[in-house]
């Protein structure tokens, strides 16, 4: 008996010391905030709160309003009464939409009506499949009616074979009024098949509702055109990336004024995320990458005048200004997050550089744990730059002992590592396991400057390796670092990381994970769904003998030609509907693996995209991944 009691006394201590650090479930009862809009009368904050549901496999969601000036928030029922419907115009009398128009025959049942029940797909050309789904004849159009009930909606785009929002994730924000009423501005990218796949080319056209006409706004331009809103003096702005097939351009704020493009962000050695006007028309706000997080900036529009266009930073701290909701006299609305902390409404006092934190649906949960502590550190690379390298270190850390280290190899490979907070690559989470996580802000991120962001592409395995390695072999000389237990974990372009330091360690690691990795880049040119991608990132195709560029790439940045000197257990993930990086990367590699003799495991995950959404997956992506490092680190 009184060992029972030993043990149970035992159990309850390991279950009270669990409860004070953030676990995997903890993690998917986090609330999740998107923000509506602010109320019609501009005294609320009108937004949404998530719950994921792990029983149910889903998230449930209530709608609640909040003074902007702070104070309790109100459940409400219905949202649609307090916001201003952008999708009506501005005199009233027209609204806007969107739906799937069949426009190709694809299907076999299509192409063969008396063989209905036919299950065949038959395709002419490129981006037959995008994302992860596979293409059936349909494109998203834009429609507008009479803003009554049981208007018919009239198609502005009739049987063109495009999309518009652009698919896989665009939404209302690629289309507007004008703002006398007479016509749509909307996105579209007018190309189809092979053509579709190798341009980034979206452009602006504007359709008048009298005249039936369409005008392509930005036909000089080869790159992306995205965003198009309307200043208060009604001069259409945008975003705009200038070069074909480079996702991770520049991304820049063009104002039309007078007949005029003023690129009001031209001269600023940065990439603007998103954006918007103040309402009193003489200044943009906007959020960029910087020093490894996401800050407010701003930039003045001179118009016609002599005044130096002046871009200034206006917020700063290590957290991130995730995104720009409005304006309330002196205050902008925005969210915030943090290594350590999911997204929460603040509001900024734009005179008094204050912060203002208006809810708190985490932080009964945050308050009962004891969370990791992040650090900046800066690194000398092997090319003599200094890079921020973010550590994060474990609850309760102490000097005095020892802990493992995992390498995170971010994503993109143009994406800004900041203090971002994400539910399945968690830091917070990571580190309350008990592991350091070393997280570099390496070659190809935004916020370090257009260079520092450019140079990865076509050096996929060059520098940005020497600049991984740098990072941990600094940060592992430190005396509470076991540098006999280290491990190197991502995803995407990460994956890619991993599957390639694999072959160039030199025995640093003692472990890998790799989720949704690219492994051979000649199979990932012929089966992923972007190749202006690939042909960007990449010099061109695997077959072009004559392009020394694309050659060097497809041999020493191949993680494939590399196998021979894999020695260390790794742990492969992969989504079954993964349509950029596709099954068989994971598939090749593990089978790799496995045949070399070295500990493996693939982790399927059949419904899954590029990500992991479902709540239930979520939690076994998180048990396999903790389970794999305690098996091999």
């Amino acid at each position: 008996m009184k060992k029972l009691v030993v043990l149970i006394a035992c159990i309850m201590g390991i279950t009270a010391s669990a409860q004070n650090v953030l676990t995997p479930e903890l993690l998917w009862r986090l609330e999740r905030i998107t923000v509506l809009g602010i109320s019609k009368d501009g005294k609320s904050i009108v937004y949404k709160v998530a719950t994921p549901s792990v029983e149910e496999n889903k998230s449930n969601s209530k709608f609640f309003t909040i003074p902007i000036s702070g104070g309790l928030a109100t459940e409400v029922k219905e949202t649609k009464d307090l916001l201003t419907d952008k999708n009506i115009s501005s005199d009233g009398k027209y609204i806007l939409s969107s739906q799937e128009v069949k426009i190709d025959k694809v299907l076999g049942k299509d192409i063969y009506p008396n063989l209905d029940k036919s299950n065949v797909q038959v395709y002419n050309g490129l981006d037959y499949r995008h994302w992860d789904t596979w293409s059936d004849g349909s494109h998203n159009h834009v429609f507008y009616a009479e803003n009554k009930d049981k208007a018919t909606p009239i198609d502005i785009m009739p049987n063109e074979p495009y999309d518009s929002p652009q698919k896989p994730f665009g939404g209302d924000e690629d289309f507007v009024w004008s703002p006398d009423s007479k016509s749509i501005i909307y996105v579209c990218k007018k190309k189809k098949g092979t053509q579709y796949a190798i341009s980034t080319n979206t452009d602006l056209y504007e359709y008048n509702i009298e005249t039936k006409a369409t005008k392509n706004l930005t036909e000089t331009n080869l790159g992306y055109d995205t965003n198009p809103v309307f200043s208060p003096m009604g001069d259409l702005t945008w975003l705009q990336m200038k070069r074909d097939g480079y996702e991770a351009d520049k991304n820049d704020i063009i104002v039309r004024f007078k007949g005029m493009d003023m690129n009001l962000t031209a001269n600023w050695d940065g990439s603007v995320e998103n954006f918007m006007w103040n309402p009193d028309g003489k200044k943009v706000y906007f959020t960029a990458a910087i020093d490894g997080t996401k800050q407010l900036f701003e930039v003045n529009f001179p118009g016609l005048s002599k005044i130096a266009i002046t871009v200034k930073q206006v917020t700063s701290g290590d957290f991130d200004v995730a995104d720009i909701y409005g304006f309330s006299g002196d205050n902008v609305i925005v969210t915030r997050t943090d290594m350590n902390h999911a997204a929460e409404i603040y509001s900024y006092n734009l005179k008094k550089k204050t912060w203002l934190q208006l809810t708190k649906v985490n932080d009964e949960l945050y308050g009962k744990l004891v969370l990791p502590k992040y650090e900046r550190r800066y690194v000398t690379t092997t090319d003599g730059k200094k890079m921020l390298v973010w550590v994060i270190l474990p609850p309760n850390f102490d000097k005095t002992k020892k802990y493992p280290a995992l390498l995170y190899c971010q994503g993109g490979p143009q994406s800004p590592l900041t203090q971002s907070y994400s539910f399945r690559w968690n830091f917070s989470l990571m580190a309350s396991q008990g592991y350091i996580i070393v997280a570099p802000n390496r070659r190809g991120m935004h916020g370090h400057g257009v260079a520092w962001n450019e140079q990865i592409s076509k050096d996929w395995g060059g520098q940005v390796m020497d600049d991984y390695l740098s990072a941990i072999d600094d940060v592992a000389k430190e005396s509470y670092v076991d540098a006999s237990r280290l491990g190197a974990v991502g995803a995407s372009y990460g994956g890619y990381s991993v599957f390639q330091l694999a072959g160039i360690h030199n025995n640093r690691f003692k472990t890998f994970i790799s989720h949704c990795g690219v492994f051979n880049l000649e199979s990932m040119y012929g089966t992923t769904e972007e190749v202006f991608f690939n042909n960007w990132d990449h010099g061109g195709a695997y077959w072009e003998k004559d392009n020394a560029v694309a050659q060097k790439t497809y041999s020493k940045f191949n993680p494939i030609k590399m196998v021979d000197k894999w020695n260390t257990p790794i742990l492969i993930i992969q989504g079954g509907k993964d349509y950029r990086v596709p099954i068989g990367q994971g598939q090749e590699a593990f089978q790799a693996a496995q045949l070399r003799g070295i500990k493996s495991r693939f982790v399927l995950f059949p419904e899954e995209n590029h990500w992991v959404l479902k709540p239930q997956n979520a939690l076994v992506w998180q048990s396999e991944f903790y389970k794999w490092l305690k098996e091999t680190l």
